[in-house]
């Protein structure tokens, strides 16, 4: 199996192997070493990797100490907990996430991220499943259907993988794939708002996603890990569409939404009423897996994620998420006054900024050697993605300011 998917993985370009086969944050990584070494007196600004960067509020961080204190008396010790969590969170979940959507607490699974869960996600459905994904997308989707043995061989002319169905999402369908050329597949990634482009789905695009999964017999794993940096209308989960429960699995976390990203805690929603074509129910499937591969997540982080979701906690998250947002402000401002196309940014932590008839692992590259920015070259996230940088608005203030400085700097005409 190693070997093959070392074969899949293969392109023919350094860059193709290094993201195929390490992965697109072992890249950048990568570049960054090599950066530092070359220059290590400079002040690299880190806008690549979408890792948070400001304190978890003090309410949040209480509970989470006041629950790893108790595990020292003879009350609060606990061993194991629960595989799917602690019903008292999946209840939180499911009340204060999914408000007037009638989700149940045991239709929720806490885990310990949305990536892992995908790759549990992935085991569930088997190597036989045929995917498909929106180009551009988050890598993971694609690198788990490598390692399970969905894709096909990797076609260096193309880019893609030859057994995964691309759904183009672009600004000339609005980000948004053209179903009356899709595919029937199995299953559906879809990302909103989306990473890279930070498109939030309109209602009406997912009604339309809903019903082609309904008229194909298609499972949309549907990622909301960004939904609590929407600003307008759009919905903040499937859900919120009739009939998605038939049809839907959503998967979310906290690492984004309350920079968790090292306390690593995240849920999937499974529907009672998603079944296969037989019949059977899928929670069931979903939950051996599971109780097969996982120990449930840290109670500490458990601890952590019921402060989250207290009046007082959530409100705290709210002025974090804001201090987020007012950066990508920031760095909109400063790519619109050199008169670039900006897109993303609105409802959610990322800009997607167009660079027209360029290979953005070379304006990735420029960008690094002469401004000292990590960013992430658009290619990175599918062929769909080439001509285009994916900017983190996650920073602190003032190396998001001194980050435009030079940017303006750079490209000033």
């Amino acid at each position: 199996m190693a070997e093959k998917i070392l074969k899949w993985s293969l392109g023919g370009k350094k860059e193709n192997k290094w993201r195929e086969i390490n992965g697109l944050d072992l890249f950048i990584s990568e570049h960054e070493v090599e950066h530092i070494k070359k220059h290590p007196r400079a002040k690299l600004i880190r806008l690549g990797i979408g890792d948070t960067t400001e304190p978890i509020p003090d309410i949040i961080t209480t509970a989470m100490v006041g629950r790893a204190r108790a595990l020292s008396t003879i009350r609060g010790y606990k061993g194991y907990g629960a595989e799917q969590g602690s019903m008292e969170l999946r209840m939180a979940i499911a009340e204060t996430i999914y408000r007037d959507m009638d989700i149940k607490g045991y239709e929720v699974f806490v885990s310990d991220g949305a990536q892992c869960d995908i790759s549990r996600l992935q085991m569930l459905f088997g190597s036989n499943a045929t995917i498909a994904v929106q180009d551009p997308s988050f890598p993971a989707y694609i690198d788990t259907g490598v390692i399970i043995g969905q894709a096909g061989r990797f076609k260096e002319e193309t880019g893609k993988y030859s057994q995964i169905a691309y759904m183009a999402c672009q600004p000339e369908n609005n980000f948004f794939p053209d179903l009356s050329i899709t595919g029937k597949t199995d299953i559906i990634f879809f990302c909103s708002p989306n990473n890279p482009t930070g498109h939030a789905a309109t209602r009406q695009q997912l009604e339309k996603l809903v019903e082609f999964a309904k008229e194909n017999g298609s499972i949309i794993v549907y990622d909301s890990a960004y939904a609590a940096y929407i600003t307008d209308a759009s919905p903040r989960s499937i859900y919120e569409i009739p009939g998605s429960k038939e049809v839907a699995i959503e998967i979310s976390s906290f690492s984004k939404f309350a920079g968790f990203t090292g306390v690593r805690l995240g849920w999937t929603v499974v529907p009672e009423e998603l079944r296969y074509s037989n019949g059977f129910p899928v929670i069931k499937d979903f939950n051996r897996v599971v109780c097969t591969c996982f120990n449930g997540a840290s109670i500490i982080a458990q601890a952590g994620g019921l402060a989250c979701l207290s009046v007082d906690g959530y409100q705290a998250l709210r002025n974090v998420i804001k201090y987020y947002m007012d950066n990508a402000g920031i760095l909109i401002e400063a790519f619109e006054s050199l008169g670039m196309k900006v897109y993303g940014g609105k409802n959610a932590p990322y800009i997607w900024v167009h660079f027209p008839g360029s290979n953005s692992w070379n304006v990735f590259a420029e960008i690094l050697e002469k401004t000292h920015i990590l960013t992430v070259p658009g290619k990175g996230f599918g062929p769909g993605g080439e001509e285009y940088i994916r900017v983190s608005a996650f920073g602190k203030r003032e190396s998001i300011v001194e980050a435009s400085r030079r940017l303006k700097k750079l490209y000033k005409r």
